[in-house]
């Protein structure tokens, strides 16, 4: 009795780690859309996109599957951590990560500056490669959940330097 007890707390606690990263994660996500919703409508943006870009309506669809493998990856790597000094490795990297996230829309969409977002794009890649890095040596699933992210911002970084 008393083991399910424990095994039930243990689960009512992960599903709890669970919903605070997806509410992090998409917080986030939610503070960088606030720059790109109206943005992607307007002319600048519509008269001066390569013609590689995808249609609009792909956007959403994949950042939100990519923002819900990124919290799954932070939940996996947060439930496999060992010490306090991990999780707040964890949350360093992980916050780094998705406030260079969000900037990059503040850059690109509110300020129209492609050429400050493609350096800063140069550093969010960056710190994606290193949480891939990083998440591999506690788990090495959170890291895989993390290459779309990566191959999806490799590809952005592309779409961003056709504006230069």
């Amino acid at each position: 009795m008393k083991k399910e007890i424990n095994k039930e707390k243990i689960n009512i606690r992960k599903i709890r780690i669970f919903v605070l990263c997806l509410i992090a994660v998409y917080l986030i996500a939610f503070l960088g859309s606030l720059f790109t919703t109206n943005s992607v409508n307007s002319s600048w943006y519509e008269q001066n996109k390569p013609s590689l870009t995808p249609p609009n309506f792909i956007f959403p669809i994949v950042w939100n599957i990519l923002f819900f493998l990124i919290a799954i990856s932070l939940y996996l790597t947060w439930i496999s951590s060992k010490t306090k000094k991990q999780k707040a490795s964890i949350f360093a990297f992980f916050g780094i990560n998705l406030l260079l996230n969000a900037f990059w829309s503040y850059l690109f969409f509110k300020l129209q500056n492609p050429k400050a977002a493609f350096i800063e794009l140069i550093f969010l890649w960056l710190s994606i490669l290193s949480l891939i890095i990083f998440t591999y040596r506690i788990n090495k699933k959170a890291s895989l959940l993390l290459w779309p992210y990566f191959l999806w911002v490799s590809f952005a970084s592309i779409l961003n330097f056709l504006w230069i």
